[in-house]
């Protein structure tokens, strides 16, 4: 028996790569479990291994007592003393040597399930510990079988799984083809371990492009962005750390050879490299390839939106087909780009402009307006709602608002308060009438009569102070004054 456990001991460690202070952990929990099934318990087993590991001995650990109650955990002082000692005392404890072939069959059979239980535990962990790192990483495997459009992938110690989803359209797979996959995920499963894979996503693209372009490696050449519809088109985007460096021309290669290997690894799906721009207009000229745009004009810098114009013959290609190339191109930018032609543009740009005119005369140099059933974007039913609250012009809800008078009712929530408010602080600019009052200083009172007499006024020559043509005095330092018409 020593010999076969030394064995044992032996082939987990070397063959399963399972470390040996495992190995001992998995024979130790067989046998508690063997014992507990013989037993009850477990809590008073005690397991000993001789120093190289070939053997090892079970005790049973009990208690002498004087009246026993539990013969599994306890035993009688006479039996103690006539077995062992007759120096037994009541409260020593004792280990009594137990022969594991005394098991019952049923109980070995406990054991060795939990034996292939904890030894499966320990494989599971091993290997998740080995994958888990591999998650982000291609790697090779062979067509196993398929079930339900889903396919299994040989990995050889662990095996992968490839769903629908991350299948690419153009592709199809035989027994025993081989198989580049781009590790996603790893899970646990009943079975064992299962590794995510995938084809179709983005960084698979990526991690291809970066082993067949040594600059990629190496970081003299970076990827700036890929986007990809899986089967149809992918846009790479690229940049160079070197102005001696073309990245372009890095990842397409010496008469294609690169950019060619990368295509025969998606089975034929079309790829666009092309560089990256700090400049927008410049960079969306380039994400719209194989396309020549013209021109690229920014409507809303704060929103991204930008129009590219193209020759009519380029107009179709451009956009792609089902509007392919403009979409990725929209991803890759992070821009809403809409693709038009020359004439296009020219009927789009004046449309604009009256659109800009009209709204400048209306809320700029046009008509003022003070109802808030004139503002565009009020509707008449909400006006006739803020109305009843005694609230009928632009300037009466400004003040309402702010001070919070408003009252929010079934026809009218706190969002459409809000919403109309942030109409007229976005469209209508507010013009505050100031009264006279506030114009005029302590002394201007008798400029202001005068200038309700529609009289001209005239400064004291000798204190400044306001005077009027019927005068004969200054009213405030009293010297006499005279006027007379210039011929």
């Amino acid at each position: 028996m020593a010999s076969q456990i030394a064995e044992a001991i032996r082939q987990l460690t070397q063959d399963k790569g399972i470390p040996e202070e495992s190995v001992v952990h998995i024979i130790e929990d067989m046998i508690k479990a063997a014992y507990k099934r013989s037993f009850g318990t477990d809590e008073n087993v005690i397991i000993k291994f001789n120093d190289d590991l070939s053997d090892v001995s079970v005790y049973a650990r009990k208690v002498i007592v004087d009246g026993v109650y539990d013969p599994t955990l306890e035993m009688e002082l006479e039996e103690a003393q006539q077995l062992y000692s007759p120096d037994c005392e009541v409260g020593d404890e004792i280990d009594i040597l137990i022969d594991p072939k005394s098991f019952a069959r049923s109980a070995v059979q406990t054991g060795k399930q939990r034996a292939h239980q904890s030894l499966s535990e320990i494989q599971k962990d091993s290997l998740y510990a080995e994958y888990k790192d591999k998650i982000g990483d291609v790697i090779v495997g062979y067509y196993q079988r398929e079930r339900n459009g889903n396919i299994y992938v040989d990995l050889g110690k662990i095996e992968g799984y490839l769903p629908v989803k991350y299948q690419s359209p153009r592709e199809v797979y035989h027994k025993n083809d081989r198989i580049k996959v781009y590790v996603k995920d790893i899970k646990k499963t009943n079975s064992g371990l299962q590794l995510i894979v995938s084809r179709t996503d983005p960084d698979f693209v990526r991690a291809i492009v970066e082993l067949e372009v040594p600059e990629i490696y190496d970081k003299t050449v970076d990827i700036y962005k890929v986007v990809r519809e899986p089967g149809y088109r992918t846009k790479i985007a690229v940049l160079s750390h070197r102005d001696d460096v073309d990245p372009v021309g890095a990842c397409v290669g010496l008469k294609g050879v690169r950019i060619q290997a990368i295509i025969r690894e998606l089975e034929g799906e079309k790829i666009d490299i092309l560089k990256y721009e700090p400049d927008p207009k410049l960079f969306i000229k380039n994400a719209l390839s194989p396309a020549e745009v013209l021109d690229v004009v920014i409507i809303d810098e704060d929103k991204k939106q930008a129009v590219a114009v193209v020759a009519d013959d380029q107009l179709s290609l451009a956009i792609g087909k089902q509007g392919l190339n403009v979409r990725l191109a929209n991803r890759l930018c992070d821009w809403s780009i809409d693709v038009k032609t020359e004439k296009q543009f020219e009927e789009f740009d004046a449309e604009m402009i009256g659109s800009r005119k009209a709204a400048h005369d209306l809320f700029s140099g046009g008509e003022e307006i003070t109802l808030l059933s004139e503002v565009p974007g009020i509707d008449e039913h909400t006006a006739a709602v803020l109305r009843e609250q005694g609230i009928e012009e632009i300037g009466q809800f400004i003040e309402a608002f702010d001070n919070g008078s408003i009252s929010a009712c079934a026809e009218l929530s706190e969002e459409d308060i809000e919403r109309i408010h942030k109409i007229l602080t976005e469209t209508v600019d507010v013009i505050e009438d100031v009264p006279d009052s506030e114009t005029a200083g302590t002394s201007g009172s008798v400029s202001d009569e005068a200038a309700g007499e529609d009289e001209d006024v005239y400064e004291c020559p000798n204190c400044g102070a306001p005077v009027t043509i019927d005068m004969t005095e200054c009213p405030n330092c009293g010297v006499g004054i005279e006027f007379e018409d210039e011929e």
